[in-house]
C-alpha cells in the first residue's frame, strides 16, 4: 500500500492510435491509460480518460499492440548464424556439426550472444522471451546467471529455462560427451536457480522453468525427476518434442514409444508443460495434448529452414492446446524477430488451411496465445489490470505506402521494427532505438566472438 503522503503514480494516456490490436476484442480506439506500470483504462474510440492524465503520448502515427511474447529460443545461437557447413542441413546433421562448436561457449561469448538476441527481439516489439539454454560445458556452469543479468540490463521479462543434456554419444544419444552433465548436477543447479531467481505473480520479470533438451539428448530418468521437481516447486516444464520424423524414429528405437506416449511415461503430459515445435502428432495425440492442457510453441521459420514439417496449429487449438510462437534458435531462423515470426506463422498456416486464416489470429498467437503457453495471465493483451507491455509500430516506410488496413499491413507488408516499446510502464525502445545501447560496439564485439567460436 502506498504511503499516504507519497505522490500517486503518474497517469499516461497513449492517445488515439492510428489502429489498435487488443488481442481480446475490447474497444480501445481512443487509446489506453497506464498507471504505475499497469494498464488501468481502455479509452473507447472518440472518448476521453475517466480522469485527468499527467502525461499524454500522441499515438496518431502508430499501430498499438500488446508486447509480443517469444516462447522458444536459444539465445546463444546468435553466434552461429548462417554458418556455411550447416546452411543446407536437416536437424540431426545440423546439430551434430554444431555441437562441437557450441561446446566452446564461454561466459563472455554467451553474454554477448544473449544481449544481441534480446536487443533484436526488443526492437521487433517483443517484451517477454523464453530461452531454452541446455549447454553447460566446463566453465559455463553459471550460464543462466549470465542470462539473468542481461535480461535485467535491457529491462525485458524472461522465462529462462534450465535446460540439460544427460544422454551423450557414449550412451546412444546425439550430443558429444563434453556437453552432457550428470543428473545430480543438473537437479542441484535447477533447484538453486529456482530458489535464487524465480518470481511469482503478476509483473514477474524473471521466471525459471526446467527444460531437459529433447528425447535424443536426455535420459528418461532426468525427464521424470525434472517433472517431480517442477511439481514440488511449482514451475513450468519445457522440451523439444515431435520436431522431426528422425526424432520419432529415435523414440521408437530408444524407448519403444511414440513421442506423446514417451511424454506421458515420464510424467510430462499436463498443463505445466509446453513443447517446442510439436509438428508430428496424429489425431489421437492432438486430442490427448488438448485434454491435458499441454501447450505448443510453434516455430514456423525454423521448421521451414530445417524442412522439419508444418505444425497442425488450427487443429491443436481446436483440441484445446494453447499455441504461441517462438523464433527458435538464431542458428536455424536465423533471426530473433517476433513480427517476422508472426508473418511466417500466418503464411505457413494459410498454406496448410487456406487463405481465410486471419491476420489477427497470427497476432493472437504472438501475444495472448504465447502468454498462455508460458502460463501467464498478466501479459499478452490490452485490458485493465494487465502489465503495460506495449509495442508501437509506425507505417511510414516505403514498404507500407499504399496500404489501407493498418493492422493487416503489419504482417502483410512485413513490419520488422518497432518505433516504441514499453515494458512495465517504462519505455525500452524510443524512436526505433534502445536508449543507452551501443549497437555498433555490440555488433563488433559479438561478431569477433562469433568468428573466434567457429574458428576454435
Amino acid at each position: 500500500m502506498a504511503h499516504p503522503h507519497s505522490p500517486s503514480p503518474s497517469r499516461l494516456w497513449i492517445r488515439n492510435p492510428l489502429a489498435i490490436f487488443t488481442a481480446n476484442g475490447l474497444d480501445a480506439g481512443g487509446g489506453i491509460v497506464v498507471t504505475g506500470g499497469v494498464i488501468t483504462e481502455l479509452v473507447p474510440a472518440g472518448g476521453q480518460p475517466s480522469a485527468p492524465c499527467d502525461e499524454t503520448f500522441d499515438a496518431g502515427s502508430h499501430v498499438l499492440l500488446p508486447g509480443l511474447i517469444n516462447t522458444h529460443h536459444h539465445f546463444y545461437q546468435t553466434l552461429t548464424r548462417a554458418w556455411g557447413p550447416v546452411a543446407n542441413a536437416p536437424l540431426f546433421p545440423w546439430l551434430q556439426n554444431l555441437y562441437p562448436v557450441w561446446a566452446r561457449l564461454t561466459p563472455g561469448s554467451l553474454e554477448l550472444a544473449v544481449k544481441v538476441a534480446l536487443a533484436e527481439l526488443l526492437l521487433s516489439g517483443c517484451t517477454t522471451s523464453a530461452d531454452h539454454h541446455y549447454l553447460f560445458p566446463a566453465g559455463l556452469e553459471n550460464a543462466i546467471d549470465v542470462e539473468v543479468g542481461v535480461v535485467r540490463e535491457l529491462g525485458m521479462r524472461a522465462t529462462l529455462t534450465r535446460g540439460s543434456m544427460s544422454l551423450g554419444t557414449d550412451d546412444g544419444g546425439l550430443p558429444p560427451q563434453s556437453t552432457v552433465q550428470r543428473p545430480e548436477i543438473i537437479l542441484a543447479d535447477s533447484e538453486r536457480l529456482i530458489s535464487q531467481y524465480h518470481e511469482r505473480g503478476d509483473g514477474a520479470v524473471i521466471q525459471i522453468a526446467l527444460a531437459p533438451c529433447s528425447p535424443f539428448s536426455v535420459t528418461k530418468e532426468i525427464m521424470a525427476e525434472s517433472a517431480a521437481m517442477a511439481e514440488r516447486l511449482d514451475v513450468r516444464l519445457h522440451t523439444h518434442l515431435a520436431e522431426t520424423i528422425d526424432e520419432e524414429d529415435f523414440c521408437h528405437a530408444m524407448f519403444g514409444l511414440r513421442t506423446v506416449d514417451y511424454l506421458e511415461s515420464v510424467g510430462w503430459l499436463g498443463n505445466r508443460t509446453w513443447l517446442g515445435h510439436g509438428i508430428h502428432f496424429n489425431d489421437d495425440e492432438i486430442a490427448r495434448l488438448g485434454a491435458a492442457g499441454t501447450a505448443v510453441a510453434h516455430c514456423p521459420t525454423s521448421n521451414m529452414r530445417l524442412a522439419s514439417g508444418t505444425a497442425r496449429v488450427l487443429e491443436l487449438e481446436a483440441a484445446g492446446v494453447p499455441v504461441g510462437l517462438g523464433v527458435d534458435g538464431s542458428a536455424s531462423n536465423d533471426a530473433s524477430n517476433m513480427m517476422l515470426e508472426a508473418r511466417q506463422a500466418l503464411y505457413l498456416q494459410r498454406l496448410r488451411y487456406g487463405a481465410s486464416v486471419p491476420v489477427e489470429r497470427a497476432l493472437g498467437w504472438a501475444t495472448r496465445g504465447s502468454a498462455a503457453v508460458l502460463g501467464r495471465s498478466d501479459i499478452g493483451q490490452l485490458a485493465p489490470g494487465m502489465q503495460a507491455d506495449l509495442a508501437l509500430f509506425r507505417l511510414d516506410d516505403l514498404r507500407f505506402s499504399g496500404s489501407h488496413d493498418p493492422v493487416a499491413a503489419l504482417l502483410l507488408c512485413g513490419a520488422d521494427r518497432a518505433d516504441r516499446v514499453m515494458v512495465g510502464g517504462k519505455w525500452r525502445v524510443v524512436d526505433g532505438q534502445i536508449p543507452g545501447l551501443d549497437v555498433a560496439g555490440l555488433i563488433a564485439e559479438h561478431s569477433a566472438a562469433a568468428r573466434k567460436l567457429v574458428a576454435g
